[in-house]
């Protein structure tokens, strides 16, 4: 990484108030490493952790945010990592990728195939309706025609921001508006996670090329 990992244990004691003020809202450090560490049990602190436990106030609110769009919505894993593996091709994220390939195949059911479509498919492509209507198990390029709706709708957001009314008008046919609502926040919310990533070279992956 571009700056040196924070220690995957909390300070003995919290900065000094010389360099930062402590309010009700900024909950000692200790506390705030024990909600990340709870939220990635079984697991230790992940690099990307580490790099944000240099602020642990944004860390704290990083993993609230990024907490709530993984365990708190209700929109499906075949969806959700669709959209966080697309925005990890567009954005160059290799360490986002590692971290979300696998969630796709294991717990999306998003096969070798699909997979080849998130890494390879032509930027906004989306086959029309009909497509999967002529398909016995009704996938084109291993994905289903809410999963290429998805795909096509995080490109729009994560390189132009502005999505045509016509697909927006696609995914509001085939989406509640919920689902829309969370699928909307979990691409904004990968689009920073990337980028962050990416900035500081979290992982060390910068030499390296999308799996």
């Amino acid at each position: 990484m571009r700056l040196p990992y924070a220690p995957s244990s909390p300070p003995s004691q919290d900065p000094s108030p010389s360099t930062t003020t402590k309010t009700p809202l900024c909950p000692p450090t200790s506390e705030i490493y024990t909600r990340l560490l709870t939220r990635r049990a079984p697991h230790p602190l992940l690099e990307l952790d580490l790099a944000l436990l240099h602020s642990p106030p944004v860390a704290d609110g990083w993993n609230a945010f990024l907490g709530a769009i993984r365990t708190r919505t209700t929109i499906p894993a075949r969806w959700r990592e669709v959209a966080v593996c697309r925005v990890a091709v567009l954005t160059g994220a290799e360490y986002e990728w590692v971290h979300h390939a696998p969630l796709a195949m294991a717990e999306g059911g998003v096969g070798e195939e699909g997979m080849r479509s998130i890494r390879e498919a032509e930027y906004g492509a989306c086959p029309a309706a009909e497509e999967f209507r002529g398909e016995e198990n009704g996938l084109v390029g291993g994905l289903d025609e809410k999963q290429w709706v998805v795909l096509a709708y995080t490109d729009r957001m994560t390189r132009e921001v502005k999505v045509p009314a016509a697909h927006f008008e696609r995914l509001r046919g085939l989406f509640n508006e919920r689902d829309i609502v969370e699928i909307t926040a979990t691409i904004a919310a990968y689009n920073c996670v990337s980028r962050f990533l990416v900035a500081l070279n979290v992982g060390e992956m910068e030499e390296k090329g999308l799996g």
